[in-house]
């Protein structure tokens, strides 16, 4: 009878960060700023590599498949952030929910490919300069991102149906900002288990697996550099890893702390901060530190805007 008697949620209510209006006013256009910011150093990156010939080479061809992935990637969770903290009722179906939690971790599970598939594209070029090219062909160029792609959007797949079959009889209040695997099993009438661990193997396996393969790669990297007698040979390689090795720390520092500790209980205030890193900060950070830290996106990006300027000129 008790549980005949429980009511289906059809709709969970987003905490976010504060329930003072002040607050959330003023969180809102600090991550309004920030989210325009990334759209746009994001897009910038993919424009100029369509853009300038000079920029189709392997490595551009990954950093504009990251910055396409970094556009969709906040975009599954800003928006409705941002909506919260303009509502007096922030509230997501249960169907909303769960499809921004696959969209998200396919997303996110993709970007650990790509940086693993950068991670690669980088050895090949520093450990093989003279068969880079033979290596990484344009098949090869081509088939790595797609790859990264195709099983990231796979590997959530299996949780997602089995998060989809649990009950939902409340309480309906997540204490986050977007729909994460926790909250939600936290929020179910029933054991979640076989789903916990499920999810939890899965993306242990997709990050821990990920990280691994790029750390190995950055290993062989910093071992073909030793050897390497000149200052000037080490300048190029490290500048040009650096930027790609940054986005990796932040990256992957956060989500390991995030989701590769089942069983921990960890406060979701904490948890609420350390997730704005990989979902709003790192999305910002890969344009910044790409484009401020390579010469060729600099020489495109005073390419293009001489480019403009003439234009308007002769406008």
């Amino acid at each position: 009878m008790g549980q005949e008697n429980k009511t289906v949620v059809t709709e969970f209510i987003l905490l976010g960060f504060s329930t003072h209006s002040e607050v959330q006013l003023l969180l809102f256009l600090i991550f309004m700023v920030i989210y325009i910011f990334s759209l746009a150093g994001n897009c910038l990156i993919i424009g100029l590599t369509l853009s300038d010939p000079q920029l189709h080479t392997p490595m551009y061809f990954f950093l504009s498949n990251l910055s396409c992935l970094e556009v969709f990637y906040t975009s599954v969770t800003v928006p409705k952030m941002l909506s919260s903290f303009l509502s007096r009722r922030p509230s997501i179906t249960v169907g909303g929910c769960i499809a921004q939690y696959y969209f998200f971790f396919s997303l996110g599970a993709t970007e650990c490919f790509l940086l693993a598939a950068m991670a690669y594209d980088r050895y090949l070029a520093i450990c093989n300069p003279l068969q880079y090219s033979s290596l990484m062909n344009s098949s090869l160029c081509l088939n790595l991102p797609v790859a990264c792609w195709v099983c990231g959007f796979l590997s959530p797949l299996l949780p997602t149906v089995m998060i989809s079959k649990l009950p939902f009889c409340g309480p309906d209040h997540i204490d986050h900002f977007f729909c994460d695997a926790d909250p939600l099993f936290r929020l179910s009438c029933t054991d979640t288990y076989i789903q916990q661990v499920a999810g939890y193997t899965l993306t242990s396996v997709v990050i821990l697996g990920s990280f691994t393969f790029t750390v190995a790669s950055y290993i062989h990297i910093v071992v073909a550099l030793i050897k390497m007698s000149s200052d000037k040979q080490w300048r190029k390689p490290f500048s040009t890893c650096a930027s790609h090795l940054m986005v990796v720390s932040i990256y992957y520092g956060t989500i390991i702390f995030m989701y590769v500790r089942p069983g921990v209980n960890q406060s979701f205030n904490l948890g609420k901060v350390v997730s704005v890193f990989y979902t709003v900060v790192t999305p910002l950070i890969n344009p910044m530190v790409y484009s401020l830290r390579n010469r060729e996106m600099k020489k495109a990006l005073r390419k293009a805007f001489s480019q403009k300027t003439l234009c308007m000129n002769f406008l």
